[in-house]
């Protein structure tokens, strides 16, 4: 199953807790397939199932659900009912004795009662009944008066009832009446209405059926047409396959005949001419009555009033009209000749205002090329464009050039506006095919060199996959600065992404910026200078001020503004990385507010990130993730740059969310990266993964990945330690496994490079990872000064939930220098610090902190993240675990207060294998064999 976890979630918890489940639901959906899954979960905890699935032909045999649910066990309780309710049971059941009279009703009542009653008694039964639309009257009779009537008993129902489905006449009111059902169920009966799945959903849904994969454009119209259903995406997938390659952008999807047949029966009744206003009216993309009007459907309310009674449309037509499921429209549409669909076209070009829709109609009623439609396209296209819209303007753009004659040169300019469109509206297939296209029979250096940028920037993140490119594209170039300079632009984002040299992505953005300006190219050159800038800043450079100074310097290019890889986005990040977290909100806020506004789904998803970003810093948790989650929902639409928004959003969901879902996406973004070749959001990637750990408690889990992340970006040349913050985590995952020698290097050369460029932001939360270095040194006095000092200089500038960490840090001091008063002061405040900033975790841990350190008085736990747990002045004997490392003492402390190492398992964030492992180095350092021999240790006081 695909995205039915919460669902079933929700019906194993009332199943677990002794109710009922009713699953309502349209044709298709996946209502058995939940029903399924449930029994199968509880018949392999022994309980009793009893099933029943009627059909539409057998609703009017009476008993027959109850023959189907009791048949196969009722002869093994029969025999201790009463002699007078075995007679009409059996009557009832198989018929043998007769048929049930009407005054036998109380006593075949009464019999299947006992039998419930009896089944319950040898075990728990789970009802299980799919398609209880199609019960028969007695059967649901007798079911009501046994639901009525098992109360405290382990007697549970879970039932699938259809609604309305596409094309079909609704219950009265447009609703199910699911009343009915519901008595059929033991209480307290749940409703759990199966709900569509998302186009993330569908995608998996297909590549799991294996579907051949398909452009983000196809996917996303799978799931617009299927409406979210299983069945209709899964029946729409299975047309696709058939049709050998993916339709064109534009071509109407191949809607199978089952799905038509299943859509379009009751439109058997209907005038042709109502089948034909129908027709128009799936043909628009917004229909409204008067359009219809307008384009000859005289008798449309009236044809639409006989469609509505039928289900089909929407019994409220104004101001569009929508159809009862997208699905009928694709249907309505692929089940039309061509002749017919060129004939609802022309009609609505005569009758369109708008001249976007116009063109397009015009363009669909013609066949062949024609000059004059080709020109209106063209015009329909750049309208489109200024409009916002840039993937309607590379659909217009494709269908002007198909339409252009043979030989004229704008059919190629015109496949390449198109293409250019695509990369825009972040649709990469259609980009990459068009331009391919283009590659297949242009001549001309120019219209081939701006092909292959195409095809390089359709590649996204996987970069590594484009580089047989560069030779032909260079060849194609040859000595001309014009067409150079956009390839070398292109080269050094190769260089950066599949390369990971930070200095030769430098040299390559100089070479395009000073070639672009050679030839007149000022929009190449600002993004030149923008990609030199934000390489300068990772090195550290000393020239990257001057950079950005020149990149944002006048002329600037409208087109460049909301590109993401902009001056305005090079700037944002100048911003980030120098603690001016208000101007560094505003900057990509604006530019997320205009990305949106022209359509530039690419630089939305950035900006979005960015602002993420942001907000995580200043310690708004809540907007960080709202941010991250929306970047991220763009990206799975686009099916573009997932990888570097799940590190993100990962980070964000560690600070503000879940810690759980942190290492998963983080997780995901590892391997995305690595598949696609991407080392610099692999470095990036380990980090965030390596931080989720940390945050967890797994120290020892962190180093080697946060580590890697280190290795990795000093090869690539990032100096600037502003970029992200695994200086501070690997310095404290350090010291949290026992290396504080290690951490302290970190930290000194950390702090050289913060120093030179002055980074406030990180000089601050070194002070807190120098802290914990003196704390694990016994220099509780040092310790207790930096992590103060850390603070308030993160207190300064905003960061909350570092200035956090650092009070979180400092209370564990206060409390081993011998001061409970200052320590739980310390975590109030550090507590009324992640509140404010809503960090979840954080403040659970600090919460929980506080509680323990009230009720120990000179005790503190502060949970299982980063802080760690130490007992000051408790159970432990001074000395007896000074030997041990962080995690070692941490893990043994638990032992002392009597935990279990499932328990030691849940409270730190780690496996029960890790805890296994971890005791064995303890019994190993100690010179003893168990955790009981800890105890007695202790109690000899060492």
């Amino acid at each position: 199953m695909v995205g039915r976890e919460g669902l079933l979630a929700r019906a194993r918890a009332r199943l677990a807790d002794g109710g009922s489940v009713l699953l309502p639901g349209p044709a298709g959906i996946g209502k058995s397939t939940v029903l399924r899954a449930l029994a199968a979960e509880f018949a392999a905890q022994g309980q009793l199932l009893l099933r029943c699935s009627p059909t539409a032909s057998e609703a009017q045999l009476p008993f027959l659900s109850l023959i189907d649910a009791l048949g196969p066990v009722v002869d093994e309780v029969a025999d201790g009912l009463p002699l007078s309710q075995r007679s009409v049971l059996d009557a009832a059941l198989t018929g043998r004795s007769g048929a049930v009279e009407h005054g036998d009703g109380l006593a075949l009542r009464l019999a299947v009662l006992s039998v419930f009653r009896a089944l319950a008694a040898r075990s728990p039964v789970l009802l299980v009944a799919d398609d209880m639309q199609w019960v028969d009257p007695p059967s649901a009779e007798l079911l009501a008066f046994v639901a009525r009537r098992v109360g405290g008993l382990p007697i549970r129902m879970i039932g699938a009832v259809r609604t309305e489905t596409a094309g079909e006449r609704p219950d009265r009111d447009g609703a199910p009446d699911l009343e009915r059902h519901l008595r059929t169920l033991p209480p307290p009966a749940l409703v759990l209405r199966v709900p569509p799945l998302t186009p993330a959903q569908v995608s998996e849904l297909l590549g799991r059926r294996r579907r051949p994969a398909l452009p983000g454009a196809v996917l996303r119209e799978v799931h617009r047409a299927s409406g979210g259903n299983p069945l209709f995406a899964l029946e729409l997938g299975r047309a696709l396959t058939e049709l050998g390659a993916a339709p064109r952008p534009g071509d109407p999807l191949p809607v199978p005949t089952s799905l038509r047949t299943l859509v379009l029966d009751r439109l058997r009744t209907l005038s042709p001419e109502a089948r034909t206003t129908l027709l128009v009216a799936s043909a628009g993309a917004r229909p409204t009555p008067a359009l219809l009007r307008a384009a000859g459907r005289d008798d449309a309310e009236a044809e639409l009033a006989r469609a509505a009674e039928l289900g089909v449309v929407e019994a409220d037509h104004e101001p569009v009209v929508r159809f009862t499921h997208p699905i009928v429209s694709a249907a309505l549409y692929a089940e039309a000749s061509p002749r017919d669909r060129r004939a609802a076209h022309a009609a609505l070009a005569r009758a369109a205002d708008d001249p976007i829709e116009r063109a397009r109609h015009f363009a669909l009623a013609t066949v062949g090329r024609d000059g004059q439609v080709a020109d209106t396209l063209s015009r329909a296209a750049r309208v489109a464009r200024e409009r916002g819209a840039p993937a309607t303007a590379a659909r217009l753009g494709l269908l002007a050039a198909e339409r252009t004659p043979e030989h004229d040169p704008r059919a190629i300019a015109r496949r390449l506006d198109a293409a250019e469109d695509a990369l825009v509206a972040g649709e990469p297939e259609f980009a990459r095919q068009t331009a391919q296209e283009v590659l297949a029979d242009a001549t001309r250096p120019a219209d081939r060199v701006r092909a292959w940028i195409a095809v390089i920037d359709s590649a996204g993140q996987a970069m590594a996959d484009v580089d047989d490119v560069f030779p032909q594209a260079l060849a194609d170039a040859g000595g001309d600065p014009r067409l150079l300079a956009p390839l070398r632009y292109q080269l050094a984002w190769h260089a950066l992404l599949a390369s990971g040299s930070l200095p030769r992505a430098r040299t390559e953005a100089a070479t395009a910026a000073v070639l672009a300006a050679e030839s007149g190219d000022r929009r190449t050159e600002l993004l030149a200078l923008s990609f030199q800038t934000q390489t300068e800043v990772l090195m550290g450079h000393q020239n990257a001020e001057q950079t950005l100074a020149a990149a944002l310097a006048a002329p600037q290019d409208p087109q460049v503004a909301c590109d993401h890889n902009g001056p305005g986005y090079s700037r944002f990040r100048w911003l980030l990385m120098s603690d001016r977290l208000d101007e560094a909100r505003a900057a990509v806020s604006s530019l997320a507010r205009l990305a949106e506004q022209r359509g530039a789904v690419e630089g939305q998803m950035l900006f979005l990130r960015g602002l993420a970003e942001t907000e995580l810093r200043a310690g708004r948790c809540a907007n960080a993730l709202e941010s991250a989650h929306d970047s991220l929902r763009l990206a799975r639409d686009a099916g573009v740059g997932e990888g570097p928004i799940r590190q993100l959003v990962a980070l964000a969901e560690a600070a503000g969310g879940s810690v759980t879902r942190a290492l998963a996406l983080a997780q995901d973004a590892v391997w995305r990266a690595e598949e696609d070749g991407d080392v610099l959001y692999l470095a990036r990637s380990l980090y965030a993964l390596g931080h989720a750990r940390l945050t967890g408690g797994d120290a020892e889990g962190a180093v080697p990945l946060l580590r890697r992340s280190r290795e990795m970006e000093e090869r690539q040349g990032v100096a600037d330690p502003a970029q992200s913050y695994w200086h501070v985590d690997l310095a404290e995952a350090l010291v949290r496994v026992g290396e504080p020698d290690a951490a302290q290097q970190v930290v000194d050369e950390a702090r050289a490079v913060a120093l030179r460029l002055r980074r406030g932001g990180v000089l601050a939360v070194l002070d807190r990872a120098e802290g914990l270095v003196r704390a694990a040194r016994d220099d509780l006095d040092g310790a207790a000064q930096a992590l103060r000092a850390a603070a308030r200089g993160l207190g300064g500038l905003g960061y909350r939930v570092e200035e956090g960490r650092a009070e979180l840090a400092l209370a564990d001091v206060e409390f081993r220098r011998g001061d409970p008063a200052a320590g739980r002061a310390g975590l109030d405040t550090a507590a009324r610090i992640f509140r404010r900033a809503k960090a979840v975790p954080w403040l659970e841990r600090a919460v929980a902190s506080l509680a323990a350190a009230t009720d120990a008085g000179c005790r503190v736990d502060d949970g299982p993240g980063p802080g760690g747990a130490r007992t000051v002045g408790g159970t432990a004997p001074p000395g007896l675990l000074d030997s041990l490392a962080e995690m070692e003492r941490r893990v043994a402390t638990l032992v002392l207060e009597g935990a279990t190492n499932r328990e030691i398992a849940a409270r730190l964030f780690i496996s029960v294998k890790t805890v296994e492992a971890t005791l064995t180095r303890v019994y190993r350092k100690l010179g003893i064999r168990s955790r009981v021999d800890i105890v007695r240790l202790a109690s000899r006081g060492g």
